[in-house]
């Protein structure tokens, strides 16, 4: 049966392939062809519709149906989904006509066709996520329609544009936050951040600025930034106290704190632990010169050190003012003192 599937569609697209050629009368008048164009647009015959037109535009550039066959192939491309004709065409007849009565009709068709543009065949019999596409369609689509709005406010398209602007919005809103949750997840703390605060500041009246505030708390606690993640959790208790994040107005972060123990640390159980914690502020390349540092100062032989006049070696002056070394602890050797 799949076999025969795949010959049926094969057959198909090649049927759709021969048609798309059709070969256009060149006896026919400039009303007949704008006639015989307007037949095919009703009869939802959009390939020969766009052929008849193109044929109209190339042989009565100056024709009474020039500028109407222009406008008529912009939306034959767009029901042929064929949407970089459609915007070409559009764009076109806004180069030519930019006061043309109709213009604002070639900029609601552009952003019409690059709203449609991710709805492909998989969205429309597959519940897919559009929030978790790529937004350069739905970015372009808001740009268009921003245009309309701008220039034709009086438009008899606008409040439909506006309409449309507003779900583009939240679609790209929550894109963010889908983007800012990725980096939690791998523990990229300051670019999830820096998401969660472009939405909070770009994107208000969305319903993603609580998700924005929730990522500046998380990632902020998770970069020991109190004081960033006290007036985050503050803004997000004030205005969104109803937010899945705050359970009995505790805030509950929803990445768990990654376990960054090396995998003896892990196999054991901690029991062993191959080195020890990283105490704030520290790092294992700080470590690493720090031990070096000691190592080569352990090495340098009695002769080349320092006496005094009865031929003992002279210790650092600060040796004595940090004290007696054999009484730190395990745990002041393991964070060098900054918890003495």
């Amino acid at each position: 049966m799949q076999v025969k599937h795949l010959l049926l569609i094969a057959i198909l697209a090649l049927t759709a392939a021969c048609s798309s050629k059709e070969v256009v009368d060149e006896n026919l008048s400039e009303v007949e062809l704008y006639q015989q164009a307007q037949q095919d647009l009703d009869n939802n015959s959009y390939t020969a519709a766009t052929a008849k037109l193109k044929a109209l535009e190339s042989r009565y550039p100056f024709g009474r149906y020039a500028d109407q066959a222009q406008l008529e192939l912009i939306y034959a491309n767009y029901k042929n989904t064929e949407p970089e004709a459609a915007k070409s065409a559009a764009e076109r007849f806004i180069r030519l006509h930019p006061q043309h009565p109709n213009v604002d009709y070639a900029y609601y068709l552009k952003g019409l066709t690059s709203f449609d543009q991710d709805v492909g065949l998989l969205s429309r019999f597959l519940p897919l996520d559009m929030t978790k596409r790529d937004p350069g369609a739905a970015r372009d689509s808001y740009n268009e329609f921003a245009q309309l709005t701008s220039r034709f406010p009086n438009s008899r398209y606008s409040p439909d544009a506006k309409q449309r602007m507003i779900y583009l919005r939240n679609l790209l809103a929550a894109y963010e936050i889908h983007v800012a949750d990725y980096y939690l997840t791998r523990q990229a703390y300051v670019a999830a951040a820096n998401r969660g605060r472009y939405v909070v500041e770009n994107f208000q009246e969305t319903p993603s600025v609580g998700d924005g505030l929730a990522v500046m708390t998380e990632a902020y606690q998770r970069l020991h930034l109190d004081d960033l993640a006290a007036t985050s959790l503050e803004t997000l208790k004030l205005n969104y106290p109803n937010h899945p994040t705050l359970v009995d107005g505790q805030f509950v972060p929803s990445v768990d704190e990654a376990d960054n123990r090396s995998w003896l640390s892990k196999a054991t159980l901690g029991l062993i632990e191959s080195r020890p914690p990283l105490p704030p502020g520290e790092t294992r390349a700080n470590q690493d010169v720090q031990r070096q540092f000691r190592d080569a100062k352990e090495a340098i032989p009695n002769d080349l050190k320092p006496k005094d006049e009865n031929g003992d070696v002279i210790e650092e002056e600060n040796h004595e003012a940090e004290g007696n070394n054999s009484d730190r602890s395990w745990f002041s050797y393991m964070t060098f003192g900054v918890f003495d």
